[in-house]
């Protein structure tokens, strides 16, 4: 019984394909293979996302859909960066010219720049510099020269003052003068300066001042000024030299001074036109900074009319001189 069983079994099974076959040719189609089964349900937990809880920035602005929306104000646009501890006051942007007043008050911040102000050269400062303080070996007699000058006040105002003078040992002294100047910055480099001139050795001559000094491009030290003294007469000075730093603390000075005038001044023996020529070269050893002897030499000229007054003083129109010196400032 048990065979017989097994056998009708076996005999249906193969007996399945043949009736699908006569079903589909009965209807002229051939049937499509049944598709995949459906994959049951997963019960496993999805893995946690790095990034949630990140606000991810858009790649372009977002912009109001809705004009109510934007007059609203409701519309807010994504910031470029970290948002801020504690936003800034509505008045930041449209209100004092310094957005810290919106904030801390305008008397609390003056109080604030002023101190920033002077942590960044806004105070008084005094300066005293020996430019030249030398003697001169010539065809002639030896010679003593000085040229100093300083200031007092901050870095656009200052009161500036300036003294040179020349002579020879044993002699009184040939030409002696001293400026008081108010300076005031018109440039990075370049004051303004006027103020009135004494000189003190020939003839009593006062003079108003109007010059320039600064720091030219190539580093050239400039000092120019015009002379108007109390005769009417108009001379002028000019003066120019530059530091080459040979080593940290060797430095040769090129020095030219000229001296014009309008018109001759027999009282002080100068002719109009370019009256003198000074060109001269200095070596000088920074011991420190603020200390530096010095030698050089220097080359004069009278020219033109100059030359008339100086013979009938009785001095050579030329003259070469070795020069030693120091320099110093505080």
């Amino acid at each position: 019984m048990t065979r017989i069983a097994i056998g009708v079994l076996a005999a249906t099974i193969m007996a399945t394909p043949v009736m699908a076959q006569d079903h589909g040719a009965h209807h002229g189609h051939a049937q499509a293979p049944p598709g995949p089964l459906p994959a049951p349900p997963s019960t496993a937990k999805p893995a946690p996302d790095p990034h949630a809880g990140h606000a991810m920035p858009s790649a372009e602005p977002t912009e109001p859909t809705d004009q109510n929306e934007k007059a609203s104000g409701n519309f807010e646009a994504p910031s470029p960066g970290p948002e801020l501890e504690t936003p800034a006051p509505p008045e930041a942007g449209s209100g004092p010219p310094r957005a810290a007043d919106a904030i801390w008050g305008a008397n609390a911040m003056r109080g604030s720049r002023r101190e920033l102000q002077q942590m960044h050269g806004d105070y008084p400062l005094s300066w005293f510099q020996a430019d030249r303080v030398e003697v001169q070996a010539g065809n002639g007699a030896d010679a003593y020269l000085w040229d100093l000058q300083g200031y007092y006040g901050g870095p656009t105002s200052r009161f500036w003052y300036k003294s040179e003078g020349e002579g020879q040992f044993g002699q009184r002294v040939d030409n002696a003068e001293f400026q008081a100047l108010y300076s005031r910055a018109i440039a990075a480099f370049f004051d303004v300066q006027a103020g009135v001139r004494q000189d003190v050795a020939g003839p009593d001559t006062t003079y108003a001042v109007l010059g320039i000094q600064g720091l030219a491009p190539y580093m050239f030290e400039l000092d120019a000024a015009l002379f108007l003294s109390h005769r009417g007469d108009l001379t002028a000075r000019i003066e120019a030299e530059l530091d080459q730093r040979i080593t940290q603390r060797l430095i040769v000075q090129p020095r030219a001074e000229l001296n014009l005038a309008a018109q001759d001044v027999p009282q002080l023996g100068i002719g109009a036109g370019l009256d003198s020529v000074e060109i001269g070269v200095r070596l000088r050893y920074e011991i420190v900074r603020e200390f530096a002897p010095y030698i050089g030499v220097e080359q004069s000229w009278r020219v033109g009319r100059g030359v008339d007054f100086a013979r009938a003083a009785g001095d050579a129109p030329r003259a070469t001189s070795l020069v030693v010196g120091v320099r110093l400032w505080f």
